[in-house]
């Protein structure tokens, strides 16, 4: 489906007179001949994350973590509005770098519960915030493509300002499937308008990660490409400013190998090849880069990046100063900094029009589902065999088993992967809500099996253990220290289910995995098993191997979250007694870490 031209053409623009600004020179000194200046303020958010209130639906209280952060766009309104009580509303714009609607229970509510694609269905509450606050344009994040192209398109259709992707494309047509960029005028006190173009850039491992949504519909080329492509356009177009809005990170790194077509994480590429770009808003990495400038190798000029830490718990600010010069705006000096929203209260405003939404969501999680024989905590997940990251493993492995009852796959033994998604994850003893269950799954994974075999399994295992700090026998184990080795995250790291083995830490990397057996037998390099492994990793989320290209033997389209609560359901009691077992652990010479 090709872009609606009315919503491209039609891109929300500030107009209005200006006021003098920090860094402007006043209209009483231009007219004694002074230079004529004039300076405004690019505000960014990005990876939202379905983030409205500062609130933790799995925990069921106020957010917050060792740093004391805050999370949600109630905060960043307040933030905003202080900036445009500064800077003059009309001299500043607002923009996203995606990751809107997913990642928490309220975003998840009103794509699967009570969806905004139902006939007369709801306002999507990011929408409603973000029109709210009054946001001027947004790149389309990778995971706006979770929930299918007709709830995107719906959430689309919502929002009063242009979702972004010049390289998200009709897959037929390969014309732009959403406005590519958006052109904004800012009137100045010296008689012409400054035109401020925002290009929108998505990330390309979309065609991968959400194959099933988008295969056959859309593509997605490279940023680079694309930004060469549009960025002369803009400037010839009578842009003076050119800000692009990226759903990548800086790195120039890709976590999924040969499988990603394209660099996953472009933003600095972008900058040092494409001419002509003054600013780059940064997302997807969930990281936070206050400012970093990156030389183009075309005009050796600095192009300022910058990336505000997820879920709004930072705003980033632009500050750009320009001159004319010789009939024309041109861009003097640009600045980035990150605010902190952990500094502000809620705007009530943004409360207030989102608390009924808000009601239903909590009363929604706290549905008691079941019950449990005894208390289970992720706390130790990382560096144990605990029950509750059996308990995932466990359904899988049990639903992918009844998937394939009766067919030539159902004599083979069945595996499961699971990692420790997060370290607060509980489940108390007694009544055991929605919000218990899901709290173990926080992504919206679905589930495969695909077969692999006892080869592949150990390469599998050997590529996991390396988020294992090597640390010798005798030295002294600090649990806080002994794990993301070289930066791999908690979620990259996979403990697999029905077999048991040992993770000899004191070897090096790629030779950790001993005793690998199955049934109390050593598994045989040829032998069979069916895999129950999360789409993101059959995708090649993580870069694991093997999986990405081993037969697929089934596929469900439900999130893993929702097989685990609808388990809890079925059996009424989560007793630890009927799936948990140690069947891995650390050690060092054979010798148990704990």
């Amino acid at each position: 489906m090709a872009f609606d031209r009315r919503t491209f053409m039609g891109a929300s623009a500030a107009t209005g007179a200006a006021v003098a600004l920090a860094g402007a020179t006043s209209t009483p000194a231009a007219a004694h001949g002074g230079p004529r200046t004039y300076a405004f303020t690019v505000m960014g958010t990005t990876d939202l994350h379905g983030n409205v209130f500062n609130w933790d639906y799995f925990t069921d209280k106020e957010f917050d973590d060792k740093a004391h952060n805050d999370v949600g766009l109630a905060k960043i309104s307040t933030l905003v509005n202080q900036v445009r009580a500064e800077k003059g509303r009309r001299n500043t714009l607002l923009i996203d770098a995606g990751d809107t609607i997913q990642g928490t229970q309220l975003s998840y509510y009103y794509a699967k519960v009570d969806p905004i694609t139902a006939r007369r269905g709801p306002v999507h509450p990011m929408a409603q915030a973000m029109n709210a606050i009054g946001y001027d344009a947004a790149a389309l994040g990778n995971h706006e493509f979770n929930y299918g192209i007709p709830v995107l398109r719906k959430f689309e259709e919502q929002c009063d300002f242009p979702l972004l992707g010049a390289n998200a494309l009709d897959a037929k047509t390969l014309r732009p499937a959403f406005a590519p960029y958006s052109m904004h005028r800012l009137r100045t006190p010296h008689g012409r308008d400054v035109k401020v173009a925002v290009l929108g850039l998505t990330n390309p491992g979309i065609a991968l990660w959400d194959k099933a949504n988008v295969q056959g519909k859309m593509t997605f080329p490279g940023l680079e490409e694309q930004a060469a492509k549009y960025v002369p356009r803009l400037r010839s177009m009578g842009a003076d400013v050119v800000i692009v809005s990226a759903h990548s990170g800086s790195s120039g790194t890709s976590s999924y190998g040969d499988q990603l077509p394209h660099v996953e994480n472009a933003a600095a590429l972008v900058a040092e090849q494409v001419p002509g770009i003054d600013a780059i808003l940064v997302g997807h990495a969930h990281t936070e880069i206050p400012e970093y400038r990156v030389k183009n190798k075309a005009t050796g000029k600095d192009v300022v990046l910058s990336e505000p830490l997820k879920w709004g718990q930072r705003l980033t600010l632009f500050d750009f100063e320009l001159s004319w010069e010789r009939g024309r705006w041109s861009v003097a000096k640009v600045a980035a900094r990150v605010v902190n929203s952990n500094t502000v209260a809620e705007d009530p405003k943004i409360t207030r029009l989102l608390s009924d939404e808000h009601r239903k969501v909590v009363a929604y999680v706290n549905q008691v589902i079941g019950t449990s024989t005894q208390a289970m905590s992720s706390a130790e997940g990382p560096v144990k065999d605990v029950p509750i990251i059996d308990l995932i493993n466990h359904v899988q492995a049990e639903t992918v088993k009844a998937a394939l009852a009766g067919t030539e796959w159902a004599a083979l033994p069945v595996l499961s992967q699971a990692s420790c998604f997060s370290r607060t994850a509980a489940i108390p003893a007694g009544k055991v809500t929605i919000r218990d269950a899901a709290g173990l799954y926080p992504f919206e994974n679905t589930l495969e099996a695909r077969l692999l075999t006892g080869a592949q399994l150990k390469d599998y295992l050997e590529y996991s253990a390396r988020y294992y700090v090597r640390t010798a026998a005798g030295e002294v184990v600090d649990p806080a220290k002994l794990t993301n080795s070289e930066g791999v995250p908690d979620y990259n790291y996979d403990a697999v289910y029905g077999l048991t083995y040992d993770v000899d830490i004191a070897r090096p990397v790629g030779s950790r995995i001993v005793g690998l057996s199955f049934g109390g037998k050593a598994v045989e390099p040829e032998a069979r098993f069916v895999f129950a492994v999360n789409n993101y990793r059959a995708s090649g989320g993580g870069n694991f191997p093997h999986v990405p290209q081993a037969r697929q033997l089934w596929a469900d389209s439900d999130e893993i979250r929702n097989t685990i609560i609808q388990w809890v359901k079925a059996a009424g009691t989560v007793d630890p007694a009927r799936f948990a077992s140690v069947d891995w652990r650390l050690t060092r010479d054979g010798v148990p870490v704990f």
